[in-house]
């Protein structure tokens, strides 16, 4: 199912009960681990799904459980900015007002809980598209539309915007990418995930974004997610204005691992670490 702003539409309001789950085939081995063998790849999603214990689903509660538990304390911590350092990154991104933390696990309309993606490691958030500044390293190379992998990312922000692009491969395209419409080259996601990820632990490169955006943090070029913010207006000049980012593309980048550290900014300008050595350290409820 194509990733368009209708199906956000329809599923962000928990009208639908829904999920995506990779399942393993000949193809996807071969991309994956070079050998079309299907029991192999099943060893790897094994654990990266849960299935390897006694009780997957009890597993499953307890896992979002704890991302909740994260995102809650996100958002009584109301930082202001979050940063990302170390590692060749210093990049500070600037959180929208009224956006929420959310996890992978959603309770529809009519009180289902339920997980949107397996797997799910992150808890995220909508940054405000006009406060992004400084430099970041990807830290894992990724697909773009069309199936071009770009590598050694490396991008400069201005005023929330990507003022210049480098990369060891497909650079130019990129920046091609970047140039689709007004908002490509804005924030519209920024997403937490810590060094106990299953998919990072798995050393791969999946090549599928739904996979590889649970490895490590990341954030997101192009459109933002209406359902993260409640009152969010419908028109698109006042939500523009509120830093809601609108765009045709949301281009996930992995940015973290054990080199980079992030803090959260509170309004004095004080910084709380939130995860060190790619281990989460901010206090859960």
């Amino acid at each position: 199912m194509p990733l368009t702003g209708a199906l956000h539409a329809m599923v962000g309001g928990g009208e639908v009960n829904w999920t995506f789950v990779p399942a393993p085939s000949r193809g996807a081995a071969a991309r994956i681990l070079g050998t079309d063998d299907v029991d192999a790849l099943w060893e790897v999603m094994t654990p990266i799904l849960r299935l390897d214990g006694d009780d997957p689903p009890a597993a499953w509660q307890r896992h979002i459980e704890r991302l909740e538990k994260r995102a809650q304390a996100l958002a009584g911590a109301e930082f202001v900015p979050l940063r990302f350092h170390g590692g060749g990154t210093d990049l500070e991104v600037g959180l929208m007002e009224g956006a929420h933390w959310l996890s992978g696990g959603i309770t529809t309309s009519w009180g289902r809980r339920t997980v949107v993606n397996m797997p799910t490691e992150e808890v995220f958030t909508t940054p405000d598209n006009r406060h992004a500044r400084g430099t970041v390293v990807a830290t894992r190379p990724f697909q773009i539309i069309g199936g071009v992998t770009v590598e050694g990312l490396r991008l400069r922000f201005e005023d929330g915007r990507v003022a210049e692009v480098e990369a060891d491969r497909n650079a130019e395209t990129f920046r091609s990418y970047l140039a689709s419409d007004a908002g490509a080259a804005r924030l519209g996601e920024v997403a937490l995930v810590d060094g106990a990820s299953p998919v990072g632990r798995s050393g791969l490169v999946f090549n599928d974004i739904l996979l590889d955006e649970n490895a490590t943090c990341h954030i997101a070029l192009g459109n933002a997610y209406p359902f993260t913010v409640p009152d969010l207006p419908d028109d698109p000049q006042q939500r523009a204005a509120r830093g809601f980012n609108l765009s045709d593309i949301h281009q996930d980048i992995m940015i973290g691992g054990p080199e980079v550290a992030v803090d959260g900014i509170d309004r004095e300008g004080g910084a709380t670490p939130i995860m060190r050595d790619d281990v989460w350290v901010l206090s859960q409820p």
